[in-house]
């Protein structure tokens, strides 16, 4: 199964019990924290409901221990899950506003804790909207499930992992970021600038083209083979965590499976002073 579904293709499906439909449309560094939810009332895509990048898929933020979106517990994500109806054999489709950012991390994280068939919809809500296929503003009746979590945890590495690895190259990190954050030459979220040494840089904007669609998966299968030629799995991280899985979702689009997530990402690696960080040589695959 492609990790994309096309609006066309999601219209056929409405009607169906077995596919749930979430809407994970959110604004990082939006003043308004409810932004995405309210759009998500002003009009979404019939019974779809609502996920939050930060009050659903993220845990409560540790200052100078956490990222600034840590991974909630599987535990605390299943009874999330269970009262959105999700099963383990559902089919699970998220969306944001197009730029498929936060989709990804939903994407990313219903396969995490065992939930297989995910897609995220290409375009968004731009490109629903866009082909004329009907919105509501009706909330969904919703019967909630007896989803258990199966957490794959080996699609995660830790700080520790990524520390150890330096001593001793086992995995390729790619920095989500864009080409600026990843020199150091600026940092607008963080309390310090730069990459993890050895990281490579692949802006997740790459992965897209100027009408916000993805790369063919042939262009993205080239772009990423180019990356590095080390022969390494690769492991990505981003600010948090979020973009992250946007290089993630691309590579598999590509056909390319089974890399991996450093969750915690820059905004926890910093908050060990003593971890080294690199500035500069903005190594891309171009």
């Amino acid at each position: 199964m492609s990790p994309l579904i096309e609006p066309e293709v999601l219209a056929t499906l409405l009607n169906d019990p077995r596919v749930i439909i979430i809407d994970c449309r959110f604004t990082l560094g939006q003043a308004d924290a409810d932004f995405g939810y309210k759009c998500y009332l002003q009009g979404h895509i019939p019974s779809a409901r609502y996920l939050d990048l930060e009050k659903d898929l993220s845990a409560p933020v540790i200052a100078g221990k956490t990222s600034r979106h840590p991974l909630p517990t599987s535990g605390d994500f299943a009874q999330l899950l269970q009262k959105l109806g999700v099963c383990s054999d559902s089919h699970v489709v998220v969306y944001d506003d197009g730029g498929h950012a936060m989709a990804a991390r939903a994407w990313w994280q219903l396969r995490w804790i065992g939930v297989e068939k995910v897609q995220v919809l290409h375009g968004g809500v731009k490109s629903w909207l866009g082909g004329k296929y009907p919105s509501t503003t009706e909330k969904p009746e919703i019967n909630p499930s007896q989803f258990k979590a199966n957490p794959q945890n080996q699609m995660l590495v830790t700080a520790q992992q990524v520390e150890d690895q330096l001593k001793n190259s086992v995995f390729q990190l790619v920095d989500a970021r864009a080409h600026e954050r990843f020199a150091g030459e600026v940092e607008p979220l963080d309390n310090r600038a730069g990459h993890i040494p050895g990281a490579i840089c692949r802006p997740f904007l790459e992965n897209m083209d100027e009408s916000g669609s993805f790369l063919s998966p042939e262009q993205l299968k080239q772009a990423f083979s180019n990356l590095s030629d080390s022969g390494l799995e690769m492991v990505h991280y981003c600010g948090s965590g979020v973009t992250a899985c946007h290089n993630i979702l691309a590579m598999e689009y590509a056909g390319i499976k089974n890399t991996k997530l450093y969750a915690g990402s820059w905004s926890e690696w910093i908050t060990v002073t003593s971890r080294p960080i690199a500035k500069g040589d903005a190594v891309t695959g171009d």
